[in-house]
């Protein structure tokens, strides 16, 4: 009886291990679209500088100063943004890391008690060890 009590404990463990290396992988694939956004974000940044430059800066320096200004603070506040939601994604992954490891321990554990309440349920050659 013991011994079926600890396989369904260890099943309990495999089954929050799926789940919480379900919710890594969706967490660590939001890092991947948080990286690739702010990289798109500078290369957008980037081109609207270039036409910035190209269409103002000699022509008319006053406006060129206000759209690169006004371009910079935008920029800012979407890395501002993308940086917030990066580091929460950070947190969660190692949150989530650290639920794991926790798991695999006690599951190492129950796996030991289960090979010792095996060996000590069964006798060789009729000597108990």
């Amino acid at each position: 009886m013991a011994i079926s009590n600890i396989h369904e404990t260890l099943l309990m463990y495999t089954k929050q291990k799926a789940l919480i290396n379900d919710q890594l992988s969706t967490t660590m694939m939001d890092m991947l679209n948080a990286s690739k956004q702010n990289a798109e974000n500078q290369a957008k940044y980037n081109d609207n500088m270039d036409n910035i430059y190209y269409n103002y800066y000699e022509s008319d320096p006053e406006t060129y100063e206000l759209l690169t200004e006004q371009l910079e603070q935008d920029h800012e506040l979407e890395l501002a943004n993308l940086t917030s939601w990066e580091e929460e994604l950070e947190l969660e992954k190692n949150n989530l890391e650290t639920q794991l490891n926790e798991i695999s321990t006690y599951e190492s554990t129950w796996t030991k008690l289960l090979q010792t309440n095996l060996k000590n349920d069964f006798s060789y050659g009729g000597v108990s060890q």
